[in-house]
């Protein structure tokens, strides 16, 4: 009987594996504990089985078996191996979490997992079939090598989004600007690339390498609340102060704009004909800054022509006539009068 005892040995454990893989799928992705205590379970019975027979789990032994026994016994070390698999990395998706950073977590147990299949794959090869696992990791490195090439801007796609999901620079959902201009809310982060939605209601695909090589604003962080400006020339035929004053009321009538912090009508400037302001308020989104800024413009309209405000042209449209054309009482700029427009 004892003699009968290893041949009998594989296929107990090919069957214990075969369970073992129904039962681990009736378990479901729902339930992750129940999962991990089946691999475990089974992945045990296994060994015992195999070790109480005198019987190496991890490695096959030259002239073991013969026949149909030699293929049992190289499918229950399979099993074996591949049950090995699954419990390790049932453990990985357990146990290895980050608290509050689930994107994190969730590439480092990706990565975790693809170690482990390529080491109980490189495993199988070596152990269970006796292939010079030497060899074939310098020939997979001649072959990765070319792959490498072949995939360089695939690849660095991959990388820049593993550098991209660790920094963190943003979520989805933020509104972000980017060096180049593009400006939106991202609706898709992946290995490979980021989708932005854009205020014109377009969708801006951003491959990872070129994102992770341009400058990025994150309109989001600390808050949504965005600050926009907005600069006016008001004809000085008033104080500077009483212009600011009037400016400053404006500003607080508008609707689409935050009033805490309160908004600011600050004078950057003034010359002969008028005093610069730069109109400084913030809004709650960066989606808000359009109708936000068609109100002010509006609003501040109706405030300066209620209190006899009048708009300045810009410096540079100011008419200099030659010297050759003008004597002393010409030497200052010609200006548009006030009420002109």
């Amino acid at each position: 009987m004892a003699g009968d005892l290893p041949s009998l040995t594989f296929p107990i454990v090919d069957l214990l594996g075969v369970i073992g893989i129904i039962v681990w799928h009736a378990q479901g992705k729902g339930r992750p504990t129940a999962r991990l205590i089946v691999q475990i379970l089974f992945f045990t019975a296994m060994t015992v089985t195999l070790l109480s027979s005198g019987i190496l789990p991890h490695r096959g032994t030259a002239g073991e078996l013969d026949g149909v026994n030699a293929y049992l016994g190289t499918s229950a070390r399979i099993l074996w191996w591949v049950h090995l698999a699954w419990a390790t990395i049932g453990f990985v998706r357990l146990y290895i979490v980050l608290d509050r950073r689930p994107q994190e977590a969730r590439l480092i147990q990706d990565l975790i997992v693809a170690g482990v299949y390529l080491g109980v794959t490189l495993s199988i090869i070596g152990f269970v079939f006796g292939a010079p696992i030497g060899t074939l990791v310098a020939t997979s490195g001649v072959v990765a090598i070319i792959l490498g090439l072949a995939l360089q801007n695939t690849l660095g796609d991959l990388f820049s989004g593993v550098a991209l999901t660790l920094g963190r620079p943003f979520s989805i959902e933020d509104w972000i600007q980017l060096a180049d201009g593009t400006e939106g809310r991202v609706i898709q982060n992946n290995w490979r690339s980021t989708q932005i939605l854009t205020p014109a209601h377009n969708v801006v695909i951003v491959p990872n390498s070129a994102l992770a090589k341009l400058s990025l604003t994150n309109l989001t962080r600390p808050d949504e609340s965005h600050l926009v400006t907005l600069v006016i020339r008001i004809v000085a035929d008033r104080h500077p102060s009483a212009i600011g004053a009037v400016l400053t009321s404006a500003l607080k009538d508008c609707r689409y704009i935050v009033q805490e912090p309160p908004p600011v009508a600050a004078l950057k400037g003034i010359d002969a004909i008028a005093v610069d302001v730069e109109l400084q308020f913030r809004v709650l989104s960066p989606a808000d800054r359009t109708p936000a800024r068609n109100e002010v413009i509006d609003v501040v309209s109706r405030h300066c022509g209620s209190h006899g405000l009048h708009f300045a042209v810009p410096a540079h449209a100011y008419l200099v006539v030659p010297n050759e054309m003008r004597d002393d009482s010409q030497a200052r700029p010609l200006a548009i009068l006030p009420g002109a427009f």
